[in-house]
């Protein structure tokens, strides 16, 4: 398999409600029904074709695409506010090269804003999936 024809999973923290609201998203869009059992965590690749890493690579390039306004509008107060032991691993999937390019992007946002990983994803992907952080 070439990268072209796979994805490369990848782990984001979120707070409860962004989890609910990334799943409807996922059930809605590719008909998943558990979203954090849903990919094989035991193999870094999915292949392509895979529903639900169709939707979740789409996700992640729409995300790229709209970052910095994802970034404006992000509660990054109200992502603070979750408690740290109440995040969530989800994975996801994508091209590897979007993979690094998000990854890139949370990091250096959380750089800006002096502010850990599980903040930065919470709030980005609140905004971009429309819901609070932290309700």
């Amino acid at each position: 398999m070439t990268g072209d024809d796979r994805y490369k999973l990848f782990g984001v923290y979120l707070s409860k409600p962004v989890v609910d609201a990334l799943a409807e998203h996922l059930y809605d869009e590719a008909g998943v029904v558990d979203l954090e059992s849903y990919f094989d965590t035991t193999t870094d690749f999915v292949p392509a074709g895979d529903p639900g890493a169709d939707v979740t690579d789409e996700l992640v390039a729409d995300v790229l695409g709209a970052f910095a306004d994802l970034y404006d509008r992000a509660d990054f107060e109200g992502a603070e506010r979750v408690p740290p032991d109440t995040f969530v691993l989800v994975h996801l999937a994508a091209k590897p090269r979007r993979v690094t390019e998000v990854r890139e992007r949370f990091r250096a946002a959380g750089t800006i804003r002096e502010s850990d990983l599980r903040t930065v994803q919470t709030a980005i992907l609140a905004a971009f999936l429309d819901t609070e952080p932290d309700s």
